[in-house]
């Protein structure tokens, strides 16, 4: 199962991070085949400057990557992103082929600018909640919770919360042992809805 993360400049680092840590962390410890491919998209491939500086390669672009299961998009600072008619076009796209898409923290927006949350309901990070309704007001955007589950939409609250809903796709698409045990793994305590 192919799972393409996709990040940008600006993006939060824990948003992208914690989800490919959870995915390969499951691919690791699965006695069966590693059931997950993951892999970093950016608009092009090569570095992306997440915040703080860090420096990361995008393994593939927006227009050579392989085809998507799961698209998970991070938050980050999203502002410039929205503006990028080229990325909006790719995000919509990648989610009509994607049998799931996550979006992590302020990802949310990302998706919501792409039309692919419309009328669905949402979260994202506790600071956001405010201009996530007033921008899209077609949106349930839902309050303290860790992520919204609506099927073949799933998004998270910020940051951290990333992780929590990386562990329940894990959940959902291997099995609740596989999320468990990469919670244990990870040394992490997995925070349910």
């Amino acid at each position: 199962m192919n799972v393409g993360i996709y990040i940008y400049d600006q993006a939060e680092v824990l948003d992208f991070s914690g989800p490919f840590e959870v995915f390969t962390t499951a691919n690791r410890i699965c006695v069966d085949v590693e059931p997950f491919t993951v892999f970093l998209i950016g608009e092009s491939s090569g570095v992306v400057r997440a915040r703080a500086g860090y420096r990361v390669l995008a393994d593939y672009s927006i227009n050579d990557h392989p085809p998507l299961d799961v698209l998970i998009v991070a938050g980050g600072m999203h502002q410039d992103e929205m503006r990028k008619p080229q990325v909006i076009r790719w995000l919509t796209a990648a989610a009509e082929q994607a049998q799931l898409t996550a979006s992590v923290c302020t990802g949310a927006f990302l998706l919501a600018k792409a039309g692919v949350l419309a009328g669905g309901q949402v979260t994202t990070h506790w600071q956001d909640i405010s201009e996530l309704r007033e921008l899209f007001p077609g949106l349930t955007v839902i309050e303290n919770v860790r992520w919204v589950d609506t099927g073949d939409r799933v998004s998270s609250a910020g940051i951290s919360a990333g992780i929590d809903m990386s562990l329940h796709l894990v959940s959902r698409l291997h099995s609740p042992e596989l999320a468990r045990l990469t919670a244990r793994q990870m040394d992490f305590d997995w925070q349910h809805n």
